[in-house]
C-alpha cells in the first residue's frame, strides 16, 4: 500500500509506463493541450465545483452524467437542484420527481433511483456529509473510481486522478503510457504524472478528446502536439 495514498493498488499491478514516457514532457504535453482547449465550454461537474464547493452537488451532477452529454446533464443538475440541493431534501423529494427533473438524460430513470439512495445512506452512514475518502465513497451504490476522483478533485479539491475513456485513450495513443485498463491507466499515472496535474488531467483532457484527440479519425492534421506524438493510432485519421 501507498502511505500517501493509502487506495492505490499494490504496485505490483501497475503497468509499467512506456520507455518513451521521458521522449515528451508532461509539462509540454499538459501546456499544450490546456492552449487548445482553452475558452472552450467548461465540463459541468467541474463547473459544479468551482461555483457551488458543494461535494454533493458534484456527486450527484457526475451520476447523472455517466453516459450522457454534458449539455444535458449541466440543464438536468440545474433543474433537479432548484427541486433539492441536500441528501435529505432529495429523499423527501423522491424517485419519480427526480426522474421528471433529469430528464432527457440517459438512463434517467436508473439514475433518479441511485440518487436518491445514495442520499438516503449519506444520511444513514454519513450524517448527511459526503465523505472525504475513496473507500466511503465506492461503497456507494453506482459509485466507481471515475465518479468518486472526481468528487475528490472537484468536491474536495483533493489530489486524485480521474479517468475516463478520454485520460485512458490519449496518454496511452501519445505513448506517455503503456495500459490496458483504466484503473492501470490511474496507478501509471500516479507514478508518473506529477502531482500538479492530477486535478487538471480531466478537465482538459475530456474537451481535448471530444474536439481534437478524437476515439475515431482523430484531427492529427490540427493537432497542436503532434510533433510529439507516437501516433499510436492506425486506423484513419483527418
Amino acid at each position: 500500500m501507498n502511505d500517501r495514498h493509502p487506495d492505490i493498488v499494490s504496485p505490483a499491478t501497475v503497468v509499467e509506463a512506456s520507455a518513451d514516457v521521458t521522449a515528451v514532457d508532461w509539462d509540454w504535453f499538459m501546456s499544450r493541450v490546456r492552449a487548445a482547449v482553452e475558452g472552450g465550454r467548461e465540463l459541468s461537474v467541474t463547473a459544479q465545483g468551482r461555483i457551488t464547493s458543494d461535494p454533493y452537488r458534484v456527486l450527484v451532477a457526475t451520476l447523472i452524467s455517466l453516459r450522457t452529454r454534458d449539455e444535458v446533464t449541466e440543464k438536468a443538475a440545474e433543474r433537479l437542484f432548484i427541486l433539492a440541493d441536500s441528501p435529505r431534501k432529495m429523499v423527501e423529494l423522491g424517485v419519480s420527481a427526480v426522474s421528471g427533473a433529469i430528464f432527457p438524460a440517459n438512463y434517467y430513470p436508473t439514475k433518479a433511483a441511485r440518487i436518491v439512495d445514495v442520499s438516503r445512506l449519506i444520511i444513514e452512514r454519513h450524517g448527511g456529509v459526503v465523505p472525504a475518502d475513496m473507500g466511503a465513497l465506492l461503497a456507494l451504490p453506482g459509485v466507481g473510481r471515475k465518479t468518486a476522483n472526481l468528487v475528490l478533485t472537484e468536491g474536495f479539491d483533493m489530489d486524485a486522478i480521474c479517468v475516463d475513456t478520454h485520460v485512458h485513450r490519449i496518454p496511452n495513443r501519445f505513448g506517455l503510457i503503456t495500459t490496458t485498463t483504466p484503473l492501470n491507466t490511474e496507478n501509471a499515472l500516479r507514478k508518473d504524472l506529477p502531482v500538479v496535474y492530477w486535478k487538471e488531467i480531466n478537465r482538459v483532457l475530456v474537451p481535448f478528446g471530444q474536439t481534437v484527440c478524437t476515439p475515431v479519425s482523430p484531427r492529427c492534421s490540427v493537432c497542436p502536439l503532434s510533433s510529439g506524438c507516437l501516433m499510436r493510432f492506425y486506423g484513419p485519421s483527418r
